[in-house]
């Protein structure tokens, strides 16, 4: 990790009423008394001018508030300028750190990644953060928002703190047997000690699989043949033309995506090219395309304007629901919801079934623990482990080892052990300033 003085916008680039210059590391005190005139008292803001070192010239009047370590968000000496947020301003603050020897621009998460190394948040915390930033939707807000809180670090330290006991118990064993003053072992013990942390990550584990989804989102797949008004339905739920509408069959080529927040909800509707034996070339790496990518899709909307069935085998057991387009043409058979994309008319029902199975599918964030494929796997790791612990006339030399093996994948989860490999992937997706 490296000592240099960092800076960095913190808000949005563009016009904005005010913008925060943030500033990390051991040069945040001679920076502040260069910049501002002296160092504040912690935690106060004060308006100052902000004046360049170099000539004096004023850059600003604003706002400046310093956070002494060990106590700020980074673990470091550190400040924010809050200035107007005015494309010249900005400009202006930023050109003259940068032209101060011993500053440097920040790197993508840089900001995060010292709050991580200096014991302000977990890495689960860190990842949640990056999430929080990206959320479209409220549940993914709140999902974001509650490992950001810590939730998934405390209840790993719950489980590692009754791991380290169920060890302690299973090396005083190994050890002192022989002493008097020992107790004497207890398989039982062991037992109540491993079983409710078993259960607990055998139950964060059937929920991950949603948790996971909820941060891509519900994808639904729009199919049907040439002219089932798909691109009309895309149209009329973005409520915006995204995809051309004509009677030519085969006019849509490619997948066009709509992003929709229902309910709170993240879901992406996909307008595919009608299934047919293609004409062309391009139409038919089109409907290959659909073909690939179907598998992945949580939902199918067959639109068919006459009833027919789907015929495509990739569809296997991908959930399905059938809808009679046009409805104002043709009265809907049974088993099949009716719409007629271009008057609205089932439009609102078609989306109240959608975001049910959302719902389902998805969750609703409040209790998500597991959100993360690296989440997942450290946890059923650590499982495995715990059950091979609990195997009946273990010895208990073996017990030990897995319930350390048990305790490093847990480790990982919130960063404690064997993670510098992740590090830079986690960080270098942040924004700048983050």
């Amino acid at each position: 990790m490296s000592s240099d003085t960092i800076f960095a916008l913190g808000t949005g680039a563009g016009r904005t009423a005010i913008a925060v210059i943030r500033l990390s590391g051991p040069g945040v005190r001679a920076v502040l008394s260069e910049f501002a005139g002296s160092t504040p008292e912690p935690r106060m803001a004060r308006l100052v001018e902000l004046c360049d070192p170099r000539d004096g010239e004023t850059l600003d009047r604003g706002l400046t508030i310093f956070f002494p370590a060990p106590h700020s968000a980074t673990g470091e000496d550190y400040a924010e300028f809050h200035v107007h947020g005015g494309r010249a301003v900005v400009d202006g603050v930023l050109a003259a750190l940068s032209r101060r020897p011993g500053l440097r621009s920040a790197e993508p998460g840089e900001f995060a990644r010292r709050g991580f190394a200096n014991g302000k948040l977990d890495l689960s915390q860190a990842e949640a953060l990056a999430d929080l930033v990206d959320a479209q939707t409220e549940a993914q807000r709140r999902q974001a928002l509650r490992i950001a809180g810590g939730a998934l670090r405390r209840r790993v330290e719950a489980w590692r703190a009754a791991l380290i006991e169920a060890l302690a118990l299973v090396e005083a064993e190994l050890d002192f047997s022989d002493e008097g003053d020992v107790s004497v072992f207890s398989a039982d013990r062991l037992e109540a000690l491993l079983q409710p942390v078993l259960s607990e990550i055998r139950a964060a584990l059937e929920d991950a699989p949603a948790s996971e989804r909820m941060r891509d989102g519900f994808l639904v797949m729009i199919l049907g043949a040439p002219n089932a008004g798909k691109s009309t339905l895309l149209n009329a739920l973005a409520r915006r033309d995204l995809a051309i509408v004509s009677p030519t069959p085969g006019t849509t080529r490619d997948m066009i995506e709509a992003h929709l927040d229902l309910g709170g909800l993240p879901v992406t509707f996909v307008d595919t090219a009608g299934l047919r034996e293609a004409e062309d070339e391009i139409e038919k790496i089109g409907v290959d395309r659909v073909v690939e990518r179907v598998g992945t899709a949580d939902l199918v909307l067959w639109l068919s304007e006459k009833g027919e069935d789907p015929s495509l085998d990739a569809l296997g057991n991908i959930d399905l629901l059938r809808v009679w387009s046009k409805c104002d043409l043709h009265q809907s058979a049974q088993g099949w919801l009716g719409i007629c994309a271009t008057s609205g008319l089932g439009l609102d029902s078609l989306l109240n079934e959608i975001a049910d199975r959302a719902g389902a599918r998805l969750g609703d964030g409040a209790s998500a623990l597991l959100i993360r494929e690296r989440h997942r796997r450290a946890a059923e790791d650590a499982g495995k482990m715990i059950a091979a612990a609990l195997a009946p006339e273990k010895d208990l030399e073996f017990v030990a080892d897995d319930l350390r093996s048990a305790g490093r994948s847990l480790g990982r989860i919130v960063g404690s052990v064997d993670v510098e490999d992740v590090l830079d992937a986690v960080f270098s997706h942040f924004c700048i300033g983050k």
